[in-house]
């Protein structure tokens, strides 16, 4: 009669299989990352032939520099100008370990990660998404150098050489009120950006 082969417990069997390796979640987040101001693209250039040199683009996956499109008014002309939204810092996506760190803090303009300590502490979910919102903004903000409070002068239109305070502003439609005194009596009177002048 033939030997019966021996029966192993089955916990013999897990433990003698091989360690399958539990995948973690994609632990890729968004840190922020600070540098010399006014070198921000050139960090970024620099950053990204570093990730592309040292293949660590299945750990590093972007680089923003956030910038807005902005209209601004000068000398009674509108430009639309690209500036920077956080001047001095870097947005990068990355999974964050030893290798990761070290690429991204040693490039050529990075001075460091923002955390706390030596710790860099990514943005939260709100926090991106506020920052993407604001960069990916299809109609540009308008700069403007006057705030509510302020007084201002009215340099066209019916309302021209007439002194007022600034009561309201209206980013969308490019038009601020204006508190103007007619017969004594403070008037809102509203005036398109291009015509107000600060005082």
């Amino acid at each position: 009669m033939p030997e019966r082969p021996e029966l192993r417990p089955e916990t013999e069997d897990i433990a003698a299989a091989p360690e399958q390796k539990q995948e973690p979640k994609d632990a890729r987040a968004w840190y922020v990352v600070h540098s010399y101001s006014g070198m921000e693209n050139k960090v970024k250039k620099n950053l990204e032939h570093r990730i592309e040199s040292m293949h660590v683009g299945h750990k590093i996956f972007q680089v923003i520099v956030p910038t807005e499109e902005q209209i601004e008014l000068k000398e009674g002309q509108r430009r639309v100008v690209e500036r920077r939204v956080f001047p001095g810092y870097i947005l990068v996506q990355m999974i964050l370990d030893d290798e990761s760190w070290y690429v991204v803090r040693n490039t050529p303009g990075v001075t460091g990660f923002v955390g706390i300590g030596n710790q860099p502490t990514p943005l939260s979910d709100e926090e991106v998404e506020r920052i993407m919102r604001r960069i990916e903004a299809e109609a540009p903000r308008v700069q403007i150098d006057f705030k509510v409070g302020e007084r201002v002068r009215i340099t066209e239109g019916p309302f021209a050489e007439f002194h007022g305070v600034v009561d309201g502003i209206d980013l969308d439609r490019g038009k601020a009120r204006i508190l103007v005194s007619i017969f004594g009596r403070d008037t809102p009177v509203e005036v398109d950006f291009l015509q107000l002048q600060k005082v």
